[in-house]
Order: structure tokens, then sequence, then C-alpha cells
């Protein structure tokens, strides 16, 4: 293969995961996840695992960077580097494919990229300093530091402390980053008209909450994990985790969360839009054409 590595990448309920098994089991290779959410172990529906795809005619396909973390647990983007690079000298070694699949743009831009990353521990004297502000007070002190990435994915005043500690951090030792290698990508977007993916975000939710998604984010916080802890992920871990404590109704909490992951995939569409305005070619694929036709296009581009 010309390619180092194959990345499929596209907004939320547009099928990356069950187009990625598919393609994986074609060409016999192995996906590194790039979901931020989706690292955590018990998180399986509100994070939409779909575990059941990577199985396919009785054979099944490894998946790495799923269930490595407990929930409660503050995983990091220098983590995920390390991790995903674990993962992927782990799979070339033994010359398989590997596949990157997932929709949290910073991920994906991080190994694309190559971020130089390092390590950040804990700042409480900032933290402390910076307790009590609003979000768009912390929003605007972020915007004074030269970010290393977006801040699309900061819609928690933790998560925006978090990348404010980070960049000071970034500011004071500027020497200690750790290279990335490079790596080839072929990339690949699956594109779905935008009524459409409204229209499964909003089944997809429902399903999910049939399933057990209530019930799954009880358990967890029944599990000693703290509300603050599950608010931090955002999306349906925040909006359950409001209505299990009573801050919302059910009807409150379903109407404010389908809202809330329809601005998610808008999102995710303008973090790829800009990827693709900072240089990254990304070919496009209709999600909706059969999944044979999808996974022989890949094909011929290899």
């Amino acid at each position: 293969m010309k390619y180092d590595l194959i990345t499929i990448l596209g907004p939320t309920a547009c099928g990356k995961t069950s187009f990625a098994a598919q393609l994986a089991f074609c060409l016999n290779a192995e996906i590194i996840s790039a979901d931020s959410r989706q690292i955590y172990r018990k998180m399986d529906i509100g994070t939409g695992k779909d575990l059941a795809d990577y199985d396919i005619n009785g054979k099944h396909i490894p998946y790495h960077l799923i269930d490595i973390a407990d929930p409660g647990y503050k995983y990091n983007l220098f983590e995920y580097q390390r991790d995903f690079l674990s993962a992927y000298n782990d799979i070339k070694s033994r010359n398989v494919v590997p596949i990157l699949c997932g929709g949290t743009g910073l991920y994906l831009e991080s190994v694309l990229k190559g971020y130089k990353m390092m390590p950040v521990p804990q700042n409480d004297e900032l933290r402390t300093r910076l307790e009590g502000k609003s979000l768009e007070e912390l929003t605007q002190i972020l915007s004074t530091y030269k970010t290393l990435h977006n801040t699309t994915d900061v819609d928690t005043a933790k998560r925006a402390i978090r990348a404010i500690e980070i960049q000071e951090y970034y500011k004071v030792h500027p020497q200690e980053f750790v290279d990335f290698p490079e790596i080839d990508s072929l990339i690949i977007g699956l594109d779905i008209e935008r009524d459409l993916r409204r229209e499964r975000i909003s089944q997809r939710l429902r399903v999910r909450l049939k399933e057990g998604m209530v019930e799954e984010v009880q358990n967890i916080l029944n599990s000693g994990v703290s509300p603050d802890d599950m608010i931090y992920y955002g999306l349906e871990y925040k909006y359950l985790t409001n209505y299990i404590l009573g801050n919302l109704t059910y009807e409150q909490m379903v109407s404010e969360l389908e809202i809330a992951i329809h601005q998610f995939a808008k999102r995710q569409m303008t973090w790829f839009r800009g990827m693709e305005r900072r240089g990254f070619k990304i070919h496009w694929i209709d999600s909706q054409l059969p999944m044979e036709e999808k996974v022989n296009m890949v094909v011929n581009m290899l």
C-alpha cells in the first residue's frame, strides 16, 4: 500500500464504524479509534461504540483505543498521541493495514499533522485562580494564548480551564515537545446530507434512550464517579447527568440533548472543512452509496 494509514472521518451518525469495519474486513486491516469518549469503559450506549459492527461474517475485526480508561479519568491529547503511536507501530510491525476511524477532529489532526505534544501536569494554583469564572470569561482568556488547536470542543468550564492550563504550561516550557512521525494517510470522508444527518441523529437518540442510556449513566454515577466528572464528558453524559440530578425534566433533557448533538455534528463538519483549508486532502464519499461500492472506491484509491 502506498499510504502509511487509511483515515475514515465524518460527522456523527454518518456510518463511520460500520464502513471502517467492512473496509477492514476486505483489507484484513485493524482499526484505531479516534473518538475522545469511546476510550472509556462502561460508557457504551452514550458514546455509540456499536461493537457488534466489528464482527463480520464470523470474523472479528481487531480494534484499538476503545475501553482503555475508566470513567472519571481525564484522558488527554498527549496520551492519545502516545497510545495511537503504540497501536500504529504494533499493527505496522505485523504488516497489517491500520485504519484510523473517528469523528474527534482534534485527535485526527494531531495524528495526521503530527502535533508535537508534551505531558502537562495539573496546575492547582492556576485552577484556583480560574475557579468561578464563566465559560465566556474562560474562553476569552484562552483566546489570548497562541493555541495549538481549535477550541470547538470546549463546551464546559472544566474543559476550558484544562485548555488554559495546557497553554500556560507550553508558554513556560517551550522546549519539551515530543516529536511525532510524519504519517502519509489516505483520508476518506463520509458525506451525509444535512437533513438526513439530522433525521438519523434524532432517531438514534431515541433508540439509545430505549436501550438504557439513562441507566448506563446512573450505574456509572452509582459506581462512585462524580456528577461533575460525568458532565465533563459533554453531550449525552452532560444532559443525562443533569436529568438524573433533577436539574432537567425528561422532556427538557431529550430536547436540549438533541439540539446539542445537531450542533456538535455541525461543529465536526466545520472542523473537517477547516482541515481542508489547512491543506488536508479529504476524499468525500456519499454515505448513502451501497457498502460494497464505497469499499471498492477506497480500494481503487490504494
